[in-house]
């Protein structure tokens, strides 16, 4: 019984060898001798060369930002609305005041004619005013817009001040919020790197 066995055993174990062998044995796939080139060929895994072509920019010119950037790498909106908050102050309490010498430096010909023509007729009146801010007025950037290397930047602005005036009726204290729209204008080509004044609008608070 244990020599049938024994037989038996060892044409089970010859069957598992020979399918082992079988698999093992066999090339299954690509072998590295498939891959050995040709005399004369060029390897199969070499990429043909291809001389780089100079990209050409077709598209449409910068515009807003880009383009006043393209211009002028150094402008940062952050430092530039900071700029423009201080002008603001500064205009808004110079005309309160009649400052015409703060104003001429900060405002364009055309805004400054209007700017004095309303100091002319509060003068005339015998009124006087001073402004105090009551906070930090908010400056938004709403626009920018490239003409002819000129940049214009139009700029929200929210301001809470009190107004003291004094005039032939008597003194008067007025706590006052304005929203305004003003546009700031640059020839980017200049070496100047001021910001004139160049249009007043309301806006919505």
């Amino acid at each position: 019984m244990k020599y049938l066995e024994l037989v038996i055993f060892a044409v089970f174990a010859a069957v598992v060898l020979y399918q082992l062998y079988a698999v093992l044995g066999r090339r299954i796939g690509r072998q590295p001798e498939d891959e050995a080139p040709k005399p004369g060929a060029a390897p199969i895994d070499a990429d043909p060369v291809i001389a780089a072509e100079p990209a050409v920019f077709d598209g449409p010119a910068p515009t807003g930002l880009n383009a006043v950037r393209a211009k002028d790498p150094t402008f940062d909106v952050g430092h530039f609305l900071n700029g423009a908050r201080q002008a603001y102050e500064m205009i808004v309490i110079a005309f309160a005041a009649g400052d015409r010498a703060t104003l001429q430096n900060l405002l364009s010909p055309a805004v400054a004619e209007s700017f004095e023509t309303a100091i002319d007729a509060r003068e005339a009146e015998g009124r006087t005013e001073t402004v105090e801010f009551l906070h930090p007025p908010r400056a938004d950037l709403e626009q920018i817009e490239v003409k002819n290397d000129v940049a214009h930047v139009i700029v929200r602005f929210l301001g809470e001040f009190r107004s003291r005036t004094k005039g032939p009726e008597g003194e008067g204290v007025d706590d006052r919020r304005t929203a305004e729209l003003w546009t700031f204008e640059r020839n980017l080509n200049s070496r100047d790197p001021n910001w004139t004044l160049v249009h007043v609008d309301a806006a919505e608070a």
